[in-house]
């Protein structure tokens, strides 16, 4: 298994059809929420993913600051689901995070995370930022990291 970290223009065919596939697979399907997926943010932002066998089977988006927030954001979190409660997750948000520090250097980090994941992303020092609100029928709250 390997980590890929890549601008869009870098991603092969294979891998952006994969990677589009799962998105749509956990968060259209696997959530029962019709939306846009493709959002037209992809090619601004940076992908990193975990594949193996060349199936991509972790994935998040790292989209700079400008794009969606005035700081540097995270989004499209996912873990395939016969691959979750392996420690992937976390392994992918430490991963990210340190790619945004060390090669982007951002200090802020601003999430939209689904509530009931408040508690892990807290554990990386996110901290709510606002009260519960519907995203597409799913509770959400707005998270920010300060470094």
């Amino acid at each position: 298994m390997s980590w890929n970290l890549k601008k869009f223009d870098e991603l092969t065919n294979s891998e952006l059809y994969n990677l589009l596939k799962e998105r749509t697979l956990v968060f259209v399907v696997e959530q029962n929420c019709p939306y846009l997926e493709v959002d037209g943010k992809d090619p601004f932002s940076y992908h990193l993913f975990k594949e193996e066998d060349g199936e991509i089977i972790a994935y998040l988006r790292i989209l700079p600051a400008g794009v969606s927030y005035q700081e540097v954001s995270i989004g499209r979190v996912f873990v395939k689901k016969e691959f979750r409660g392996q420690g992937l997750a976390e392994e992918l948000i430490k991963k990210g995070l340190e790619f945004i520090q060390k090669e982007l250097n951002e200090t802020r980090v601003k999430i939209q995370a689904q509530d009931y994941l408040r508690k892990f992303y807290g554990s990386f020092g996110f901290q709510a930022i606002s009260e519960t609100y519907l995203e597409d029928n799913i509770p959400h709250v707005d998270m920010l990291l300060q470094k």
